[in-house]
């Protein structure tokens, strides 16, 4: 649809206006009437925001259906009488209050009934735009028959309407729960638009009305449903394991300082610089640095990335520091490659650490790790 769904209230208050305008029509209403209901048309459309002019938010509001009809399939569900009964119950009180079971839906009728008919046969030959205007019109001279509002239901599904199908299919329960097809095509609707729940819950009450625990159709369709309700319990459990897991990793691995830069001072700590946390005489402690989730991620990006390891290794500072490691440490103790060394044969890691090549590469190899210490 080429403008934006409308929101409840807005529906509503277009179907009012359309309830409106249609009593004018039909004879509900006097001719005498019209100014002041086109007046309350205006207020409602100007109150509301909305134009009863465009068509296409009409029939967002209303479909095929209009709010006397829908109001009479919720006078049916809750058990009210007509208004030649609701006369009747004047003189006997006993009938007044409203009855738990759902009254009878509206019954059907020769031309009703014809055009029911001759929907089953556009769907039958996959006509299916024909089957709903059929059943539409069958629909309007019976508006709570829960088989022709069933029948429109399953042509909206046939035709990829899924939710126009469902709210046929609410209606059809509403009007005659023991209708069980409804129930069958409500559970239908409501699994292709990825309401797993609500689709195992009217196959549930399908197979209730059908007694006898259900026929195949009805429990093959609840135990999809209920198939993918269990899938997407388990699908959100683990996608809750693995945030539970990524933020545990965050917080092993904190030490990023503000603006996205990695702990380095830690990292050089580690490697011995500054004589801080470093093994005997000067040595790197190899156990910290390869427990540390930082350095892990970081080596982990480097080996994903043969060409930024090549950049890496250009640099002079890192290619000296790699050589020392390779020597065991002992050429730059005994002043081989001393220029830039610490104590024992290491080199000044300061120093590398206020490289801003090296930094750099710190905050892209780290994963962006440190991005959000400074929130």
């Amino acid at each position: 649809m080429a403008t934006s769904p409308l929101d409840s209230k807005k529906r509503l208050a277009l179907a009012i206006i359309d309830f409106l305008s249609t009593s004018l029509k039909d004879g509900t209403l006097t001719p005498e009437d019209q100014e002041s209901i086109e007046i309350a048309q205006s207020c409602i459309a100007d109150t509301f925001h909305v134009d009863p002019q465009n068509q296409s938010h009409m029939k967002d509001a209303i479909g095929d259906q209009s709010l006397l009809s829908i109001y009479g399939v919720y006078e049916k569900l809750k058990g009210k009488s007509t208004p030649s009964a609701s006369s009747s119950a004047k003189q006997t009180p006993t009938s007044s209050a409203p009855s738990d079971t759902p009254a009878k839906p509206t019954g059907s009728n020769p031309e009703s009934e014809n055009f029911k008919s001759a929907g089953n046969a556009a769907m039958q030959r996959k006509d299916y735009p024909a089957a709903i205007d059929l059943y539409s019109k069958a629909i309007t001279l019976s508006p709570t028959n829960p088989i022709y509002l069933s029948n429109r239901a399953a042509a909206y599904s046939a035709s990829h309407q899924h939710a126009q199908a469902s709210t046929d299919a609410e209606l059809a329960v509403a009007a005659d729960p023991t209708y069980t097809k409804a129930w069958s095509r409500l559970g239908l609707a409501r699994y292709v638009l990825g309401d797993a729940k609500g689709s195992m819950e009217a196959y549930g009450k399908g197979i209730e009305y059908e007694g006898n625990g259900g026929s195949e159709a009805m429990k093959k369709g609840y135990q999809t449903a209920k198939n993918r309700v269990e899938q997407e319990e388990k699908d959100r459990a683990q996608n809750d394991d693995e945030n539970e897991d990524v933020s545990e990793t965050t917080r092993e691995g904190g030490g990023a300082p503000a603006g996205g830069m990695p702990d380095l001072s830690a990292l050089a700590g580690m490697l011995g610089g500054g004589g801080r946390g470093g093994g005997g005489g000067g040595m790197p402690d190899l156990s910290s640095i390869m427990s540390n989730p930082m350095f892990a991620n970081m080596a982990q990006n480097l080996m994903s990335n043969p060409e930024a390891m090549q950049g890496l290794m250009n640099n002079p500072q890192l290619r000296g520091l790699a050589e020392r490691f390779g020597g065991g440490g002992g050429g730059a103790g005994a002043g081989g490659q001393g220029g830039g060394s610490g104590g024992g044969g290491m080199p000044d890691l300061a120093s590398l650490m206020n490289d801003p090549s090296i930094a750099e590469m710190a905050r892209n190899f780290m994963g962006g790790q440190g991005r959000g210490g400074g929130r």
